[in-house]
């Protein structure tokens, strides 16, 4: 077993971490420092998460080619081309044993699971809490890609470092981490209803039939691409990606085609809100923080720097209320039990009744323009609304009310401009998750945080609508009546 990370260690984002803390309520991140040394000296994983400075997300490409608004727009009525090279972490696993350490820590089936495939990759802790997700590539007979965020990629480099494996893992961190150098391969993502013909016209050839979540090869500008028929935002596309030499290359091939498709490149600010319209929930809370033998070792070993910061108006004192299932987040489809994975056994009496179903919830417009207008009174106000995406922290879960009731979790939120509201993804009670029910969201902290996003504000509550996931198919369909 070998580990190696591609041109530098890990270390903190550049992005959100280099300011001085709010006040000393803020946990400073130390790189050297162990999730469990930092447990020890704080004493609360919720206290200690909830202070700490780390950035809600970090998109390392630039935030706007023309304007988010314009841009969103694109995947709708052209061609949207999304840089996707930078903010996301690979880790390339190679060897005999590549597919059984997978395979043991994931939710997912493996039948079927050939090379040219891909798959939503699944993992949860011995208790079936979410440790999170990522796009699984089977690129060779025993060379996989897994890319996504940090969480679920630490999860499996902690298996091999310290199982028994015959296997071999390259790390190429995100470029907002990496300590030199471009990234191992370029990714651009081409989604919208001209895609596919800015794509033949490209590549000189008909578009073949492809399976979603199935990898096929182009030929564009001399190089070997490959391409991952995938969605992002509901709308039709591909992943396209190759060896970073040659990128500018490929790029330069898809902006000349795409003058004729309306392709428009799409920045970082209207890119994370893709999600909140094909119904992904962003980094959901990893479940780090069990009495069990095996997350005690993996805190040891995990340093305080690759966890995430909680944020919003969940409250509880009790780490556990923040974790959730697969099923909380819309994976109860992926989960198999045709196979041994940790977390099996919870999650087979999990899924016996599963009690919280995922939905979108689409804001109340004057709740939410009396939230941005307190901005302009004398205050403090509400939490102040970043536009498009509003998430402040890196697992948000704001509580959701009935009725004074706690219902369930929003979490994650931003505006769409193709359908002019403000919604977010959340998991409800099964009995409150049908389509048209009214719910009302708390928006903000309290007590207010020590993380540097969080200014002095006002709890307010935010009424919202039931509606389905993914939103954009009933917003198209049945919400706006076109």
């Amino acid at each position: 077993m070998v580990i190696r990370v591609i041109r530098g260690t890990p270390g903190l984002p550049t992005v959100g971490t280099t300011d001085p803390p709010r006040d000393e309520r803020a946990t400073t991140v130390m790189s050297s420092e162990s999730l469990a040394a930092a447990l020890a000296r704080v004493g609360s994983p919720v206290e200690l998460l909830r202070n700490l400075a780390f950035p809600p997300s970090t998109f390392p490409v630039r935030p706007e080619f023309t304007n988010w608004r314009s841009e969103q727009r694109a995947w709708l009525d052209s061609c949207a081309l999304l840089d996707q090279s930078h903010h996301m972490t690979d880790l390339f696993i190679e060897g005999p044993d590549a597919l059984r350490l997978l395979s043991g820590l994931a939710v997912n089936t493996f039948a079927g699971f050939g090379v040219g495939r891909a798959k939503q990759y699944v993992a949860v802790d011995p208790e079936g809490f979410l440790i999170g997700d990522a796009i699984l590539f089977h690129l060779e007979e025993e060379l996989f890609d897994l890319v996504g965020h940090p969480m679920v990629i630490d999860w499996v480099t902690f298996h091999l470092e310290r199982g028994d494996v015959d296997a071999t893992a390259e790390r190429d961190d995100n470029s907002a981490v990496r300590a030199s150098g471009p990234p191992r391969l370029y990714r651009y993502e081409l989604q919208g209803p001209t895609a596919a013909a800015l794509i033949e016209q490209v590549t000189g050839a008909p578009l073949p039939e492809v399976r979603f979540f199935s990898m096929t090869e182009f030929s564009i500008a001399g190089r070997r691409v490959r391409g991952l028929r995938h969605g992002m935002a509901g709308q039709p596309g591909f992943e396209l990606f190759g060896p970073w030499e040659d990128g500018e290359a490929v790029l330069a091939a898809l902006l000349a085609a795409g003058e004729d498709h309306g392709l428009v490149r799409v920045g970082a600010k209207a890119y994370s809100t893709a999600n909140l319209e094909s119904g992904w929930v962003p980094a959901p809370m990893a479940a780090l923080f069990s009495d069990h033998p095996l997350m005690q070792e993996y805190r040891e070993w995990l340093p305080l720097a690759k966890v995430g910061s909680i944020g919003g108006s969940h409250d509880s004192a009790d780490i556990r209320d923040y974790y959730l299932t697969p099923f909380d987040v819309g994976y109860g489809k992926n989960v198999r039990f045709d196979h041994e994975f940790v977390g099996r056994e919870a999650l087979e009496r999990l899924a016996e009744a599963p009690p919280r179903t995922k939905v979108t919830l689409v804001w109340d417009a004057d709740d939410v323009t009396a939230a941005v207008g307190s901005a302009y009174r004398p205050g403090p106000g509400a939490k102040y609304i970043e536009m498009p995406k509003a998430r402040y922290a890196t697992h948000h879960e704001d509580v959701v009310l009935q009725d004074g009731r706690r219902i369930g979790l929003s979490l994650d939120c931003g505006y769409l401009a193709n359908e002019r509201v403000m919604v977010s993804l959340a998991t409800l009670e099964n009995e409150f998750a049908v389509p048209g029910t009214e719910v009302t969201v708390v928006w903000g902290e309290q007590p207010v945080s020590g993380k540097p996003a969080v200014e002095d504000h006002v709890q307010v509550e935010i009424r919202a609508t039931v509606a389905p996931v993914p939103f954009v198919d009933f917003a198209r369909e049945s919400y706006r009546g076109r």
